[in-house]
């Protein structure tokens, strides 16, 4: 049996077939950080909207570039329309962290209430940059615009990139963590002496809060426990909503309306992640589509093997003549051994899970500026260059 038979070759991901459908509700992109996340989804989403969808795309820190391909040189946390896009429609947005932790807090509070803790320090802190906060917003908005599209029929198909955070699992973890600690003993412990005053179960803690707060006081320092402690008493009434929502969320990734597109880049340690993610989507039962390999090396000669070209370069070199070419040949030789390196690593992922469908892009020599390069990358990614 030859070496070619015995290479491993996964199902083809249909990225026409899965935008097409109207039961595709929901396209979530993730993979860990600087793998072309958010290229991925503006390019699902300006083919889903060429192809008839009415599209909003929600990006996570987008590159300059790519948000002035979209038409996008005002951000903020409102979908706006993208011109130029011929068949359906396609709005764009980009998270803005603080301000949907912000709508989070005025839509579930009194406004006096609301303004207590959005003043509050630890609001701050929490809303700007906790660990988590980004990914657990981004699962926040995607609820809110799923509720909108629903109550208003403005889009048949939301496209998500989720946050280039380190590991592709923080995602599903986010919200957990973040809920869990909103919603958890420690805060609860803290509000205690309050939700218990006159009664004698709050007269006892409110005495064992006493010693409790010295200790907090001597690690937090005083400040930090007074923000924390009136951070929590006004944010009381706001208890379980956090949870709740990440329950709903789940349930809506669950449905057979979403899909996951995890994206990787060829190299070992983003494979790994995408791996991961994958039997953690598979240990959840959430509906995956397939992978996405991105910036893929091409060769667009296979006939000629890298030990050909580099012989065949040295004798050039000796020669002292056609440099140029001998040049190429080398370029050419280092091509190939990065695509043969890039093949090996795509098929220990595909050994380990042979039913996931792959689609490659190939490494373009540019970064993407405007929408036709954005329809380059959907052309590569529906296989259709």
């Amino acid at each position: 049996m030859s070496g070619a038979s015995k290479r491993l070759v996964a199902p083809k991901l249909d990225i026409d077939a899965l935008i097409d459908d109207p039961r595709t509700r929901i396209i979530v992109c993730c993979g860990s950080g600087g793998v072309g996340k958010t290229t991925t989804a503006a390019a699902v989403a300006l083919r889903a909207a060429e192809h008839g969808r009415r599209v909003c795309v929600l990006t996570i820190d987008p590159a300059r570039r790519l948000a002035q391909a979209m038409g996008l040189t005002e951000l903020d946390n409102t979908p706006r329309q993208v011109d130029g896009i011929t068949g359906g429609s396609l709005s764009a947005m980009m998270l803005d962290m603080k301000r949907t932790f912000d709508e989070v807090v005025e839509s579930h509070s009194d406004p006096e209430r609301a303004e207590a803790i959005l003043s509050n320090p630890f609001y701050q802190a929490l809303s700007s940059s906790f660990a988590g906060t980004q990914e657990y917003m981004a699962m926040e908005k995607l609820g809110q615009l799923r509720a909108q599209s629903d109550s208003e029929g403005l889009w048949d198909l939301i496209v998500v990139d989720t946050p280039p955070s380190r590991s592709a699992l923080d995602f599903l973890d986010a919200p957990e963590r973040l809920g869990s600690f909103l919603d958890g003993r420690f805060i609860r412990i803290l509000t205690a002496p309050a939700r218990g005053a006159g009664k004698g179960i709050g007269r006892i803690l409110g005495a064992g809060f006493g010693l409790f707060a010295g200790v907090l006081t001597k690690v937090l320092g005083t400040q930090l426990l007074a923000d924390l402690s009136a951070f929590v008493a006004a944010v009381d009434t706001m208890f379980g909503g956090f949870r709740e929502r990440a329950e709903a969320t789940y349930a809506l990734l669950k449905d057979s309306g979403t899909a996951f597109i995890v994206v990787a880049a060829p190299e070992r340690d983003a494979l790994r992640e995408a791996s991961y993610f994958v039997d953690r989507l598979d240990e959840d039962q959430m509906p995956l589509a397939g992978l996405v390999l991105n910036r893929v090396t091409r060769v667009r000669a296979p006939g000629l093997s890298p030990d050909e070209a580099t012989a065949a370069a040295q004798r050039l070199s000796q020669n002292g003549e056609h440099r140029d070419v001998a040049a190429l040949l080398g370029l050419h030789a280092d091509r190939m051994r990065d695509a043969e390196r890039q093949r090996r690593l795509a098929e220990r992922f595909t050994a380990a899970h042979p039913h996931v469908a792959i689609a490659e892009v190939y490494a373009l020599p540019e970064d993407i500026h405007d929408l036709e390069g954005l329809r380059v990358i959907g052309d590569l990614l529906a296989d259709a260059v």
